[in-house]
């Protein structure tokens, strides 16, 4: 069986969104729990947040895996725990 199709955990996204948000924000992956707000906690901004989605898209796209983040949807994503699940959902 190959790998390659399989879906994606919710480990791996969690490690994905970590990452990429560390990137943007220039900040250690380690510092960023599933609890914590954007905002509030890690300081990003609607910019950051903008960033954050694109990399997910294409994150994802690259592994097989198309999904596309609605903008209305952005709102409601107030911690990283809020995007893991979003992205869970959207994959399903």
């Amino acid at each position: 069986m190959s790998t390659e199709n399989a879906a994606i955990d919710r480990d791996e996204i969690v490690g994905i969104i970590r990452d990429r948000l560390a990137e943007i924000l220039e900040i250690e992956p380690s510092a960023i729990g599933e609890g914590d707000s954007f905002q509030d906690d890690l300081d990003a901004d609607s910019l950051a947040l903008i960033e954050l989605v694109e990399a997910i898209e294409e994150e994802l796209g690259e592994r097989g895996s198309d999904i596309r983040i609605e903008d209305d949807d952005l709102e409601d994503l107030k911690t990283v725990r809020d995007a893991v699940d979003y992205v869970v959902r959207r994959l399903g």
